[in-house]
């Protein structure tokens, strides 16, 4: 008999998924409006400029009609301008696709689940099953009984006919404590965030929306709060990440500190930790007295001395700070060094191509254990 089965590969052109005029458009508009902090004016000046130059669009589907479409789908809407007059600007629907956008850009190759919380390595009366079985002790409760597995441990050890249940053959399974984990993220907006032709504080904006959507989606328990820092520190919103600006500021890293373990002292969670996303060297403190001492030659010991105490202070919270350091200056990592051995914490030396990657990492690592 002839086997007309045939196995092997079948090679063929490689053929884009579809996507319509809108969708293509609508990808490469989130991208844009977070490089113009939310101008919308802006980024439709590029995204025409974008179109001359790669053939967007055609007759049949133009610039004015996506910017149609995304009225009608609610991604805009009119408003006023800070100066009175009338506008254009996004609403909370494009904020949320701009976070889901960053979310895959970045972490892309995660899978989600149902749950939202932070698994420990110690089993006991926890809510997570591990797969993993044992005998039932007394006060073992009811609920953790395994019905399957002592149903067949009573018909291997009675048999069929004689069929019982005692109190030896039931076996519960094992289960995992979740924790909850507060997380501060801190962000650099000092001047030097955008010095030297490069946009520095763009990929941090796409981190912290990335995370911020990990968490509300997969890890619904867990608390983000963002602040950022310049000549002083402040608490932003999620919904406010895309319009996030450089300022004409110095970099106060102890007021982030401060704040930031102000924030987690209120957090009930065990699990609480720093991101600290910088790139240049901390440059200013307030004093007592409202006075702000500025020195940006060099390391000025004492503006450091009070970054060093500020990592102890962590420390003796047990707070640990994991600082991403986007710049590569000798002086400066000799710096983070201390930071970090000050507060026993975790560095890492990275530029912006690959920051997304690592911070997910380290969170998914520090999801995993108990932090004490």
């Amino acid at each position: 008999m002839k086997n007309d089965n045939k196995k092997g590969f079948y090679f063929k052109q490689y053929e884009a998924p579809f996507q319509s005029p809108f969708d293509k458009l609508f990808g490469i508009f989130k991208e844009l409006i977070t490089h113009t902090s939310g101008d919308f004016d802006e980024a439709i000046d590029w995204l025409r400029e974008l179109d001359k130059e790669y053939k967007l669009t055609d007759e049949h589907y133009t610039i004015d009609d996506f910017i149609e479409d995304l009225k009608k789908k609610g991604y805009i809407r009119d408003e006023l301008k800070d100066d009175g007059t009338s506008g254009i600007g996004i609403t909370a629907k494009t904020e949320r696709a701009i976070r889901q956008q960053a979310l895959d850009n970045i972490f892309g190759n995660l899978k989600r689940s149902g749950s939202g919380n932070h698994k420990t390595k110690h089993s006991g009366n926890g809510d997570e099953h591990t797969g993993e079985f044992r005998e039932f002790h007394f006060g073992d409760g009811l609920e953790r009984i395994s019905l399957t597995e002592s149903l067949r441990n009573a018909q291997i050890n009675n048999g069929v006919a004689d069929f019982m249940l005692t109190e030896n053959d039931l076996v519960v399974e094992e289960t995992q404590f979740k924790s909850q984990m507060s997380t501060v993220l801190m962000i650099d907006i000092s001047h030097s965030m955008i010095l030297y032709g490069e946009d520095r504080i763009t990929p941090a904006k796409k981190v912290a929306m990335a995370l911020a959507e990990l968490i509300t989606t997969r890890y619904p328990k867990d608390t983000l709060d963002i602040l950022v820092f310049g000549n002083d520190a402040w608490t932003i919103a999620i919904r406010d990440l895309p319009y996030l600006k450089v300022g004409p500021f110095h970099t106060n890293t102890v007021a982030g500190l401060q704040l930031a373990m102000d924030i987690l002292r209120r957090k009930r969670n065990t699990n609480k930790q720093i991101f600290m996303i910088t790139d240049g060297k901390p440059s200013c403190v307030r004093e007592k007295d409202g006075f702000y001492y500025m020195n940006s030659n060099g390391l000025d010991e004492y503006i450091v001395d009070k970054c060093y105490s500020q990592a102890q202070q962590a420390r003796k919270l047990h707070i640990p700070i994991t600082t991403f350091m986007i710049a590569s200056d000798p002086y400066l990592q000799q710096f983070v060094d201390r930071f970090t051995e000050a507060n026993q914490g975790k560095a890492f030396y990275t530029g912006l191509k690959g920051l997304g990657e690592m911070i997910f990492q380290d969170y998914e690592t520090n999801r995993k254990k108990r932090i004490k």
